[in-house]
């Protein structure tokens, strides 16, 4: 039986879209190939998300690589694409239905370090049981030991859990590892749908 539902937070709970972010900035369309390369493709990011490197570390790292002029926006690309957060449409109304019913929530997202500053603006928060983080422990899904770690920092079996990430690998590493789950395509009415089917009664 289901007792715990599993957010991811990237594109399920809230927007992250290096499009939008650079609209805010003003990129022109012939800068945004590089930018898309050399700071949301980078191999910094993916430091940034393990926690071997810290978002103020990767600044001057990705700015090596592209024009001076470019320097700030890359800074404000990494270090504020939260301001603002923009939420999934219906995900904190979702997660606060889930926890009215008696389920535990947990998130369970790839995020650097910086994660912690922006999580206190998300409305879902307030709702959430735990998080686990990957740059605070260094492992990133789908790595099976990320799953293994989630299920005893919070003493949780996988049977009882039912993930929901918006990436199909992670969704894959999830089944792996013995917990449920669905891969969420931004329809939030698909989304509940997989959740009845598994028993959990949400509303259409």
């Amino acid at each position: 039986m289901i007792e715990n539902i599993v957010f991811d937070m990237g594109n399920v709970l809230v927007r992250f879209d290096p499009e939008l972010f650079m609209d805010r900035l003003s990129v022109s369309e012939a800068d945004r190939p590089l930018l898309r390369r050399e700071v949301f493709r980078s191999l910094e990011w993916a430091q940034m998300d393990r926690g071997s490197l810290t978002d103020e570390e990767a600044v001057p790292v990705m700015c090596r690589r592209v024009p001076t002029r470019l320097h700030e926006t890359v800074r404000q690309l990494v270090l504020c694409w939260d301001q603002p957060i923009v939420e999934i449409e219906g995900s904190c109304e979702l997660v606060r239905e889930l926890k009215e019913l008696g389920y535990g929530l947990w998130l369970l997202s790839n995020a650097s370090v910086r994660q912690h500053v922006y999580w206190e603006r998300v409305r879902a928060k307030r709702y959430f049981d735990g998080t686990l983080i990957s740059a605070d422990v260094g492992i990133l899904k789908p790595q099976p030991e990320m799953y293994s770690l989630f299920f005893k920092t919070f003493g949780l079996r996988p049977e009882t859990c039912f993930f929901i990430d918006d990436n199909n690998y992670n969704i894959e590493g999830s089944l792996n590892s013995g917990m449920r789950g669905a891969i969420f395509h931004g329809d939030m009415a698909q989304i509940r749908e997989k959740l009845r089917e598994v028993g959990v009664p949400v509303h259409a």
